[in-house]
């Protein structure tokens, strides 16, 4: 905590006040300097604050770093939609929050100087934060966290036309991170007057997140779910479980946000059933990210990039991600031009009978990369009513992938994989080069992979795999093109293993392989094709029950 509010204090998030020092007066009126902006979309003009602005000081709020002022919160809220719509104008202070409730029509603005901070739970759960709400007979299905969204610092239901804008901060300084065991476990997520999101949205259309960072953001930095037209551009997230969740939601842009999630995912797409019903996450484009996974928590926002001591156990996670939530499907989705360091690869996973299809993920580079590169899943877990027919991934195209893989990273190579009698159809994978630490053995290559179909999907739910560059299993129409893998040190894997693989196609492998040790491993392989990949040899192969090239 010393460190957190060291961080605070030296970036001059919260000033003397959070410690002890005077509140100023209420301001009353929007300072000129703060009234100033362009008439870029998502910015206020002078006009525009000076005619729709509610400043949260005229209702009451302190800002000192030490009083509640969500009441007075409350009541701008509810008096800018009241009128119709508006402004909700933070200047600079620190404002202790419980749960805010967002109306339709009106945008939260903070300041530079402005943070919101989660209070502590109150031991009166009913002077705390919102109760979570029951969202059964649908519980079951999901995690505690994508049940509930009233529990939160910031949250709204059923609205329309919503934004927070601004460059301040969202501190999330008394919120759950939903994990009871483990590194600061702090508040238990399932108590009465705890919350464990920094916003929740449910059910929401036409929202804009922009321009602010939230710190230490609980479970969920972001969580939406069911929410359609929604933009979210340039934000940081530094935090201690998930950035963003964008759940069951439909036109979703992310676009310029840097998110340091070392213990859990930064960008995560999921297709839940919790709003009763399995909807899907589709027509999502994300673009020019950050994910890190390697990075103190608070030292991206304060760009220290203090990573954590070597032999820390910290799982690094970070990454974009598609699941594990997987019931209404993934469809129309576009990742381009993002940047992975320090973090988990890209996983695309359907375990819960999803239809993943339409997706393209392009212009990526991985440093430090930790397990695999790409992890692409189609498994049966099946959490959700019964009756439910496994899923289907199909039409993905991932090229133009750089991978530096971490030297302490297991020996995991890129994997796809789906289960016996669901292939994994339709993929591409082109212009891609990989550089690993190597460290593979005979024992490694001849090892048997087990199905694991009902398993909780890793990348490390296989162990070490038998390939160093990628596993493939049960999988139609995959074609593999331009692809550059080299190893650090001596490696006793092939390259490539497939197994239950149809019409397949490689050209322009250029992959490290040690002396005596196959390029190739095929089991249970039909219509394979090899070109332009020496020394290893073309080739055309109907059948192959066992082979290597």
């Amino acid at each position: 905590m010393s460190e957190r509010r060291d961080f605070i204090k030296g970036a001059g998030f919260v000033t003397g006040a959070l410690f002890g020092a005077s509140a100023g007066a209420a301001v009353a009126k929007i300072p000129t300097s703060a009234a100033k902006g362009t008439a870029e979309i998502g910015h206020p003009t002078a006009d525009a604050l000076s005619k729709t602005a509610f400043d949260v000081r005229a209702f009451g709020a302190v800002g000192d770093g030490k009083a509640i002022d969500t009441p007075a919160i409350n009541r701008a809220i509810e008096a800018a939609a009241t009128a119709g719509g508006g402004t909700v104008y933070f200047p600079a202070g620190n404002y202790v929050c419980y749960s805010i409730h967002l109306k339709s029509k009106v945008a939260l603005y903070l300041d530079q100087g402005a943070t919101i901070i989660a209070a502590d739970p109150a031991a009166d759960p009913a002077q705390s934060y919102d109760a979570a709400e029951s969202n059964k007979p649908w519980e079951d299905y999901q995690d505690y966290g994508h049940n509930h969204w009233h529990n939160s610092l910031i949250w709204g239901e059923g609205l329309n036309d919503v934004a927070i804008r601004g460059p301040g901060l969202i501190w999330g300084k008394g919120l759950s991170r939903g994990w009871p065991s483990g590194h600061d476990v702090g508040p238990v997520a399932e108590n009465p007057g705890v919350a464990n999101k920094a916003i929740a949205l449910k059910n929401c259309r036409n929202v804009l997140l922009r321009d602010f960072s939230i710190l230490h953001g609980g479970h969920f930095g972001v969580l939406a779910t069911g929410v359609d037209n929604f933009t979210i551009d340039n934000l940081k997230i530094d935090t201690n479980r998930d950035g963003i969740d964008i759940d069951c939601c439909r036109n979703v842009r992310a676009s310029n946000c840097s998110v340091n999630s070392p213990w859990d995912d930064g960008i995560c797409l999921k297709s839940s059933y919790a709003l009763g019903y399995a909807r899907a996450t589709e027509m999502v484009t994300i673009t020019n990210c950050l994910l890190a996974g390697s990075y103190q928590e608070g030292t991206l926002l304060d760009c220290t990039w203090k990573k954590f001591p070597e032999g820390e156990k910290v799982p690094r996670t970070g990454r974009i991600k598609f699941g594990t939530e997987s019931n209404g499907g993934f469809k129309n989705i576009t990742i381009s031009n993002c940047v992975f360091d320090g973090c988990r690869g890209l996983a695309i996973e359907s375990v819960d009978g999803a239809v993943i299809e339409d997706v393209t993920c392009t212009n990526i580079t991985m440093r430090d990369v930790f397990e695999a590169p790409i992890f692409i899943r189609l498994g049966a877990r099946m959490r959700g009513p019964a009756g439910v027919p496994i899923g289907t991934i199909r039409r993905l195209i991932i090229g133009g992938i750089t991978c530096m893989q971490a030297e302490s990273s297991p020996k995991m190579a890129c994997i796809v994989a789906g289960i016996p009698g669901h292939s994994i159809e339709d993929l591409k994978i082109s212009d891609m080069m990989i550089v690993h630490p190597g460290g593979g053995t005979k024992s490694d290559a001849d090892a048997q992979v087990p199905e694991k179909e009902k398993q909780y999907p890793e990348p490390n739910m296989f162990g070490t795999t038998p390939a160093h560059g990628f596993f493939m299993r049960h999988v139609k129409g995959l074609e593999v093109h331009a692809i550059k893998i080299q190893h650090t040190s001596p490696d006793a894997r092939p390259a490539f293993v497939l197994e239950d693989a149809e019409n397949t196609e490689f050209g322009r492998i250029k992959a490290a392989t040690d002396a005596g040790i196959p390029t190739f491993v095929l089991r249970n392989v039909k219509s394979f094709s090899l070109y332009r990949s020496r020394p290893v040899p073309d080739a055309e192969i109907a059948t192959a029950e066992r082979r290597e090239i």
